[in-house]
């Protein structure tokens, strides 16, 4: 039985929690579309093309790796990638390095490490970072399959209104900054809006939907291993600090927690709307679907091991 009903809203928490996401997150958007701002103005269209393996397929793994030179967490990823698919990124390849990038980001892995010092950090270190990039990779592998025009939002590469330099008007350092800023500004804008609807959403749910009622799924490898890819979801932990929490929910089995660790980054509520900057919403879809039921599989496989961690 519960001690509490179920779903009971409390506006101050639901404020408290609002405020916590937004504080968490707000920054790391920012830094994503200022990253945006300088990628457009600083990196000459289809570099990284020419970076990336001619190979499509080595392509898509290359892109895996990415995130441990342009580190992004999931808060700030979606403006990135956005300007990276404008500047000739190929969409398979976008999609592997969105996936990925808040995973292999340096800070996460050395986060992870800390968090689960004394449960098993080396193994659960490295499950997370070579579960996400098999993860992003093959996502990026099956989105081979689709047109980009099923994919990406309709009109996501055509030309913004802005997206010119003016250098005879603006030449110089100053110029190409206020270009940066200009170009940043309007990234932040466009997907600060569904940033915020993810957060409102995701503190909605975290704080009137009685957590008690998961508990009794921490017993069953399949349940619990589900339960904690929801609740991730719900909770929408940025990357960089949800190794600490998972660490705490020991009434799971580590395989859950892993599940926990590599789904949230991937998709959680906040992402679900800020994915729609950038992609349809049949392909969002279709995404969410794809990402629960691979995870989910591996990592009851994997907790099917009887693993000593």
């Amino acid at each position: 039985m519960l001690s509490a009903p179920w779903f009971q809203f409390s506006l101050p928490d639901f404020q408290y929690a609002f405020l916590s996401i937004l504080l968490e997150g707000a920054p790391f958007l920012l830094a994503g579309a200022l990253l945006s701002g300088i990628l457009e103005e600083y990196l000459p269209p289809s570099l990284m093309t020419r970076l990336l393996p001619a190979n499509p397929r080595l392509a898509i793994v290359a892109s895996a790796f990415v995130g441990l030179v342009i580190p992004v967490c999931e808060c700030g990823i979606v403006p990135v990638v956005r300007r990276l698919l404008r500047k000739g990124l190929p969409v398979s390849c976008g999609i592997t390095y969105m996936l990925a990038a808040p995973i292999v980001n340096p800070l996460v892995i050395l986060s992870t490490m800390a968090a689960f010092r004394g449960q098993g950090a080396l193994e659960m270190t490295i499950l997370r970072f070579t579960l996400g990039v098999v993860v992003a990779v093959s996502a990026g592998l099956l989105c081979t399959r689709f047109t980009s025009f099923s994919i990406l939002r309709p009109g996501l590469l055509s030309p913004d209104d802005g997206d010119h330099h003016h250098h005879g008007i603006e030449s110089g350092i100053r110029g190409r900054l206020a270009n940066v800023a200009a170009t940043a500004t309007r990234d932040f804008l466009d997907v600060s809006v569904f940033f915020v609807l993810g957060a409102a959403a995701a503190a909605l749910f975290g704080t009137a939907v009685n957590q008690e009622i998961i508990l009794p799924l921490s017993t069953n490898l399949p349940l619990s291993v589900a339960s904690l890819m929801g609740l991730a979801s719900v909770l929408s932990v940025c990357s960089t600090t949800d190794a600490f929490i998972a660490a705490t929910l020991t009434a799971f089995p580590m395989a859950a927690k892993l599940a926990f660790l590599v789904f949230g980054p991937m998709l959680d509520f906040k992402l679900l709307f800020l994915y729609g900057a950038a992609f349809s919403n049949r392909f969002i879809l279709l995404l969410a679907l794809g990402l629960f039921v691979m995870i989910g599989l591996i990592c009851w496989r994997i907790g099917s091991l009887n693993l000593a961690w």
